[in-house]
């Protein structure tokens, strides 16, 4: 008899988004006049980079010549990406990062839950609460929690509350802990860590012999100068962590699908019996056993990101939807919500008027200004009560939604 993975049935509910869309059809299904505006998955809406889509049509073309075709290509992705990816990600910015330890993948999404497969199931794994559910999710499917409790937290798993006390950054734990996962800017709070902060953090898990697992997925928002874009910018951070990065929020890399993660090779863990071995060869053994690689033309128009046009068009890009949070903060605002987020990231972190619970939020904005966003709850215990909007949308749309809530909020 076939069994099935029985972690799986530990899950709540669905996946937040699909519950999301779920509630959406229903509405729009009822209300098929309805006009509505989606700021809630943070997807982006402007065309891709003029750079990229050039590189990508001659990348296409040589696919269309015997002499200059491709096929199957290295599975942790060409050597120009890697080598652009090290250079201009950083070696600009003083990171000691090779070529030869970035691994390019589809998605930043699919390597926080894919990097768990080179982990034992005995590690204790801390998360933020709010987190980003993918993190908490893959965690469960592979077996390292117990069931859910009244409030959704799973058993095994160590909570770290990030509140607006504590400025939506975590405190260090108070117990043992192996993997540690971080967000900077953070999905869904917007709150972006500073280096006195990531110091702290790099200190400890040299100290317990933790490893961080850092998502700078959104890490191109952030403009404040003295803030760090990469883990790698403290000392230290090559013995204790693994950084995310994506193309898809800053070059509109949601429907290409490119990424890569940064695995050092000074990186360690312990076997069952104690001995010490490396990181890289274990994630090099699962990405090029379960990965086929990133298409040619998505890398090539990757690689064209880092061209002097590339990087221009992108800080458009980038500035276009900062402008747009900026307007949803200062508006919201305006309208009398407390207000958190869109300053060095897209995402508006908002506190529910009137004691109104995240999801009963989300059906007042739908149903009255039919506007979507998402819940703060399905991001954790910590999120109940908050509520995240995207900036990522049209100047059109953000400010008809701006007209609508503040409407409705009089």
């Amino acid at each position: 008899m076939a069994r099935v993975n029985d972690n799986y049935l530990k899950l709540k509910a669905g996946y937040l988004f699909p519950e999301i869309g779920r509630r959406v059809k229903a509405f729009t299904e009822a209300n098929p006049s309805a006009k509505v505006i989606r700021l809630g998955i943070g997807d982006v809406t402007e065309p891709l980079p003029p750079a990229i889509v050039e590189a990508m049509h001659k990348a296409v073309d040589e696919l269309a010549k015997r002499e200059s075709f491709k096929g199957y290509g290295p599975e942790q992705g060409y050597d120009f990406l890697r080598e652009a990816i090290a250079k201009n990600d950083f070696q600009a910015r003083g990171c000691d990062i090779s070529a030869d330890e970035v691994f390019v993948s589809d998605g930043s999404k699919c390597d926080t839950g894919n990097i768990l497969d080179i982990f034992g199931l005995d590690n204790k794994v801390a998360v933020q609460d709010p987190v980003y559910p993918v993190y908490v999710d893959t965690n469960v499917m592979s077996g390292r929690t117990g069931e859910a409790d009244g409030s959704g937290r799973y058993a095994g798993l160590v909570y770290l509350p990030c509140t607006a006390e504590n400025n939506f950054s975590p405190s260090l734990p108070t117990e043992k802990v192996d993997l540690i996962y971080l967000c900077s800017p953070n999905n869904p709070t917007g709150a972006t860590l500073n280096k006195e902060t990531l110091v702290k953090w790099v200190d400890f898990a040299k100290k317990n012999d933790a490893i961080i697992l850092y998502d700078a997925a959104y890490e191109a928002y952030i403009t404040d100068n003295s803030l760090p874009h990469s883990i790698y910018e403290i000392p230290g951070a090559r013995e204790c962590a693994i950084e995310f990065r994506s193309f898809s929020k800053n070059a509109g890399f949601t429907g290409t699908r490119c990424a890569y993660t940064v695995v050092p090779k000074t990186l360690t863990g312990t076997t069952s019996s104690g001995e010490r071995r490396e990181i890289y060869p274990l994630w090099m053994r699962r990405h090029t056993t379960k990965f086929n690689g990133v298409s040619y033309p998505v890398q090539v128009g990757a690689a064209a990101a880092y061209s002097p046009a590339g990087k221009e068009q992108i800080a458009k890009l980038v500035g276009f939807y900062l402008e747009n949070a900026r307007l949803l903060r200062e508006g919201l605002q305006a309208a009398g919500l407390t207000v958190f987020g869109g300053v060095n990231a897209p995402y508006i972190w908002i506190k529910t008027p009137g004691g109104q619970t995240s999801w009963e939020f989300f059906d007042t904005l739908l149903s009255k200004a039919h506007l979507v966003g998402t819940p703060g709850s399905g991001f954790g215990s910590c999120g109940e009560g908050y509520f995240r909007l995207s900036a990522f949308n049209s100047r059109a749309n953000i400010e008809e939604a701006l007209s609508r809530a503040t409407k409705l909020l009089k």
